[in-house]
């Protein structure tokens, strides 16, 4: 049975505001728009091989990916597109338009199938059905600051493979504050994705087993 759990609290920059002169004041952070960001990628400050997403306005490096990761995006793609044909599409590790100041390049995206495809522009909101994160050294970011977004943006769903504690954690029910149930998923249950309601999965069979110790 899935255990219920406390929905991490989102953290975010401060709000950026006049200061009284006299006062002590801080350094204010200078966001940009997804347009600016395509802008310094078109002239050379952001190199095409760098892996980095727009979050908030902010530019954040990814982590590389390590074999463990990639081994968990390629066991949920294997699954997802064994029910996608003519129905869904699967994106690996590609852009999701969120807003005007938020592109993440979620791990693995459950989208609905549009018959022009996304080739004039990336899914937004609208398209994205579910959303999975892997994660090991970014768990907190992945389950706090990205899991709000993702909620606040109206995705239906998202999961956060957490690698450390073998288990999904799954965010549902999104609002303006992000999503309102938190649950955790482990093997032996089974989960059924809100935008799919006839499928029943279990969750051993989304999860590879984990890298034998070598010690």
């Amino acid at each position: 049975m899935a255990t219920q759990a406390k929905a991490p609290a989102a953290t975010s920059a401060p709000a950026i505001a006049d200061v009284p002169k006299g006062t002590a004041s801080h350094p204010h952070r200078r966001k940009f728009t997804v347009a600016e960001y395509y802008r310094m990628a078109e002239v050379g400050i952001l190199q095409p091989d760098e892996r980095v997403e727009l979050i908030e306005g902010e530019i954040v490096v990814m982590p590389p990916i390590g074999p463990e990761h990639a081994d968990n995006v390629d066991e949920f793609n294997e699954v997802l597109a064994r029910y996608a044909p003519g129905r869904y599409r699967v994106r690996i590790q590609n852009p999701v338009r969120l807003s005007d100041e938020s592109e993440p390049e979620p791990d693995v995206a459950l989208l609905r199938r549009r018959p022009e495809g996304y080739g004039a522009a990336h899914p937004t909101p609208a398209d994205v059905l579910l959303v999975i994160e892997v994660a090991h050294s970014s768990l907190e970011y992945d389950r706090s600051i990205k899991a709000h977004i993702y909620g606040r943006s109206g995705v239906p769903e998202t999961w956060v493979r957490n690698l450390p504690e073998d288990c999904i954690e799954r965010f549902t029910e999104p609002g303006p504050d992000g999503y309102a149930q938190h649950t955790i998923h482990r093997r032996g249950e089974t989960l059924t994705p809100v935008s799919m309601p006839s499928l029943e999965l279990a969750v051993a069979d989304l999860l590879p087993l984990p890298p034998a110790s070598t010690s």
